[in-house]
């Protein structure tokens, strides 16, 4: 039994770290980002996707940590 929850333990954390390194691929790839078109209420697609992606990312990083810390109590 003890087994098995640690498998599921090292599932859980794998999963959160992929969820932790998609919006750092998002960031760092920039030339899907890298032009002015289309806009959003005049705001060029620069901005609006990396607004975008914060909210994205704040998202992702909330369920990482709770895959992580999930169960553990305080």
């Amino acid at each position: 039994m003890q087994e098995n929850a640690k498998k599921d333990s090292v599932f859980y954390k794998a999963l959160a770290t992929i969820l932790l390194i998609i919006p750092w691929i998002a960031y760092l790839w920039i030339t899907t980002y890298d032009k002015a078109q289309p806009a959003l209420f005049g705001i060029t697609f620069f901005y609006w996707y990396q607004t975008a992606w914060l909210v994205i990312s704040s998202i992702l990083y909330a369920i990482a940590a709770y895959l992580i810390y999930r169960g553990e109590k305080q």
